[in-house]
């Protein structure tokens, strides 16, 4: 079965192709923002201007023309209204006019199946990081199970936030890495973490508040490695409660080397085994939404037109995982 994927929950309008055998495309363009952050009716014209172009591209990749595609599948939440609409408003055009079967899924778990896809990970606890969503998910009783979430802000939107304050641009994530890089000098910081949440608000502000106290490298070093053991902690005491020895590290902040190397550390002490997806399924695309579209139309879930509206708020553990 020949599935197409659209990703537009934020940034990213991202089409992806697969099959039960291999990834055949996976095409992206992501709305960069000239300042400040995501402004939600400008990404989304971008996800308008752009959709053609990156179907055509998908396709070309694949070498596939529409009938030959089987179903279409869209992330239709959690993310921002406008940006999830024109990926609805676009997969039911698609379905309804080229006859293909149509499933919504949830972008959360679509990170955690690409993961296990492109790894050998089977039943792994996940780490979720990205700028959207912060959060520990372990698989049980039929449902995924969110073990501890950030209590504010996204890890990912913290450093993007940090970063605007230091004057580099969207995404921050990966200037906060090239500035951590360059020292291995920390200074003392609030620990973000709360049971097995987290909350970064407030290493944010606290980071804000000491720029001219020292410099960015040593401020974004501090950042990055009270924020990251912070979640690493939370991640381990989640897979002592499961007796988990898997660990999956996904979304768009576990392509931080820094991050998978705390996490790496933390499993080789507890004898376990830890999985990172390439980069480029880490961060939103296509291929993962296709690929869970596969997979949920493979145990006979599908979603009718009047069914497929958007679901800004639509949490992980509200799904019922049959394909488990």
């Amino acid at each position: 079965m020949n599935v197409l994927g659209i990703e537009s929950t934020a940034h990213t309008l991202g089409i992806g192709i697969v099959n039960e055998d291999e990834i055949l495309a996976n095409q992206k363009s992501m709305f960069e923002p000239e300042e400040g952050g995501i402004h939600p009716r400008k990404a989304s014209e971008h996800h308008y201007q752009s959709a053609m172009e990156q179907l055509n591209n998908a396709l070309a990749e694949a070498s596939l023309e529409l009938d030959d595609l089987d179903a279409v599948a869209f992330s239709q939440g959690p993310g921002i209204p406008q940006c999830l609409e024109i990926g609805a408003v676009m997969a039911r055009s698609l379905a309804e006019k080229h006859d293909l079967k149509l499933i919504g899924v949830n972008h959360c778990l679509s990170h955690i199946s690409i993961g296990t896809r492109t790894t050998e990970a089977s039943d792994p606890t996940t780490l979720y990081v990205s700028g959207g969503n912060s959060q520990i998910i372990e698989f049980r009783n039929g449902r995924y199970r969110i073990i501890g979430e950030t209590l504010d802000i996204a890890l990912g939107n913290a450093l993007d936030k940090f970063a605007r304050e230091l004057g580099y641009p969207h995404p921050g994530g990966p200037e906060i890495e090239k500035l951590a890089g360059k020292t291995d000098e920390i200074i003392e910081m609030s620990y973000p973490i709360k049971g097995m949440d987290f909350s970064f608000s407030g290493l944010t502000t606290e980071a804000e508040r000491k720029m001219g106290e020292a410099s960015d490298e040593v401020l974004a070093n501090s950042f990055q490695e009270h924020a990251y053991a912070a979640v690493v902690e939370a991640l381990e005491r989640a897979m002592a409660q499961e007796d988990s020895d898997e660990a999956l590290l996904t979304g768009g902040v576990a392509m931080n080397k820094r991050l998978r190397e705390m996490v790496e550390k933390m499993c080789e002490q507890r004898g376990a085994k830890a999985y990172f997806p390439p980069t480029e399924y880490c961060m939103d695309n296509g291929a993962m939404i296709a690929h869970q579209g596969l997979i949920e139309l493979e145990n006979g879930r599908e979603t009718e037109i009047s069914e497929s509206h958007k679901r800004p708020k639509w949490r992980p553990d509200e799904v019922e995982a049959e394909w488990k």
